[in-house]
């Protein structure tokens, strides 16, 4: 059985699933799954039709706990730098995704864990999620995003705490703190997570495609560079099929057809 796997949802067929399932250690990712999820993220990629793609766990249980420790334990060095750029490139395959994505989160999100939710566009959560970067008791530090993207999305003080403390979160707490788009009792998970997906999967793919991509690459630009390049991503969508036809759908009153050209 694959660590990873993902699939187009039979009801919506836009919406992709990657599902995280090494149950038996809560998700905790060794190298090969690492490795299985940098191909679920090239192939999503290169599948046509899909507008959104959710990142869930198999079990309840977790998330993910991060990187598994039993398996780092037996390596060298050189071992472990090695194994950590597959990581990297775990991570950033997600985060490189070009339509929306979305972390579907129940149970433990810890570590590397809540690094892969951090690289995910928005994030959906149980009441009993539980969130933390404790890399810094055992010697390490996050790095899979941990720094970099906490800090963008709750503000330096309140990631640094987080960080230098290790300390674990409520997913109160994370909502408190602006980390959660969507909070809920675990049974009704799934079908917040369809209505987002769902909401995000009726609007033109290429918009979407073209705002993450501005969103990601203005944050933190010189303002007056930033306003030239948001007009560039703007002017991507001006000659396109899907912009003549949402205006036509809209003078029609009328639901558009996007085709994603």
């Amino acid at each position: 059985m694959h660590s990873v796997h993902w699939q187009r949802r039979e009801d919506h067929p836009a919406i992709a699933e990657i599902f995280l399932q090494r149950e038996e250690v809560l998700n905790a990712f060794h190298t090969e799954m690492a490795q299985e999820m940098i191909r679920a993220c090239q192939e999503l990629s290169k599948e046509s039709g899909i507008r959104v793609v959710g990142l869930r766990s198999s079990t309840p249980k977790a998330f993910c706990t991060g990187a598994d420790l039993k398996e780092r334990n037996r390596l060298s060095e050189e071992e472990w730098h090695a194994q950590h750029r597959v990581f990297e490139e775990m991570f950033h395959s997600l985060a490189d995704l070009p339509v929306p994505t979305i972390a579907v989160i129940d149970g433990y999100a810890l570590a590397g864990g809540m690094e892969l939710a951090l690289n995910c566009d928005m994030w959906v959560v149980s009441e009993g999620a539980v969130f933390g970067l404790p890399e810094v008791t055992r010697g390490i530090m996050p790095g899979g995003g941990g720094t970099r993207l906490l800090a963008q999305r709750i503000g330096m003080h309140r990631a640094k705490e987080l960080l230098f403390t290790g300390r674990r979160v409520t997913a109160r707490e994370a909502a408190e703190m602006g980390l959660v788009n969507r909070i809920l009792p675990p049974e009704k998970l799934e079908a917040a997570f369809l209505e987002l997906a769902e909401s995000i999967s009726r609007n033109a793919p290429l918009s979407l495609r073209y705002i993450k991509g501005a969103v990601e690459e203005l944050w933190g630009m010189p303002d007056e560079e930033a306003r030239e390049r948001e007009v560039d991503w703007y002017n991507r969508c001006v000659d396109t099929e899907d912009r003549r036809e949402g205006v036509r759908a809209f003078n029609e009153k009328r639901q558009p057809r996007f085709q994603g050209r």
